[in-house]
């Protein structure tokens, strides 16, 4: 019970931190803090299955200042990725034997960097199917989606490039090859005020 409890308390947490509801203004947070509360929300997809073993997660963390951001809505950006990198996953996973999958295991990394003293920079890379030219030119318009129907309305990714762009004057990039899978790469200034370009 006790064990039980505390992995209900975790959750929670996780859930508060994720949402973030009391804080919809701009605020420094731990980058860090909202990326592990959304994977701790993703667990269920995560782990090991009949017909697949777990999903590794690399987490490759620098050592990050608070950040100025509406964290509520960049865990929303944080959520949006790693669900479309499960979904490229379990998608590649599709022609494979649990054997197979074993000897090159599903892969999910995050990497986090600090960039001329201003920057703070979030890379998602995935071992997962890659994303082909036409669809990678049109991965962040609204309303386009390659899921089939009733799976995805085709906004997240829309609406992960407005949050990264227009609320916190970042940017944010997919880089996909052939046989080798995807990575997203978000760029956050440190401090709301630093609105150049990067």
């Amino acid at each position: 019970m006790n064990l039980g409890t505390d992995r209900i308390r975790q959750i929670v947490l996780s859930l508060r931190n994720f949402s973030r509801l009391d804080e919809a203004e701009l605020k420094a947070v731990d980058i860090h803090e909202g990326i592990d509360s959304t994977l701790l929300i993703l667990q269920h997809r995560l782990k090991a299955r009949p017909e697949r073993p777990e999903i590794e997660m690399i987490k490759d963390y620098a050592a990050l200042p608070l950040v100025e951001c509406y964290a509520g809505q960049l865990n929303q950006v944080f959520m949006n990725i790693l669900v479309n990198s499960i979904d490229a996953i379990e998608e590649s996973n599709a022609n494979r034997t649990y054997e197979e999958i074993k000897e090159n295991p599903n892969q999910i990394t995050i990497r986090t960097s600090v960039i001329d003293a201003a920057w703070v920079e979030v890379t998602f890379s995935n071992n997962g199917v890659s994303i082909p030219q036409e669809v990678k030119q049109r991965i962040f318009d609204p309303f386009f989606t390659t899921k089939p129907l009733g799976k995805g309305t085709g906004m997240g990714m829309s609406i992960s490039y407005q949050i990264v762009t227009e609320k916190h004057g970042g940017k944010l990039e997919c880089f996909s090859t052939l046989g080798e899978g995807t990575e997203f790469i978000i760029r956050i200034p440190i401090r709301q005020q630093v609105h150049q370009v990067v």
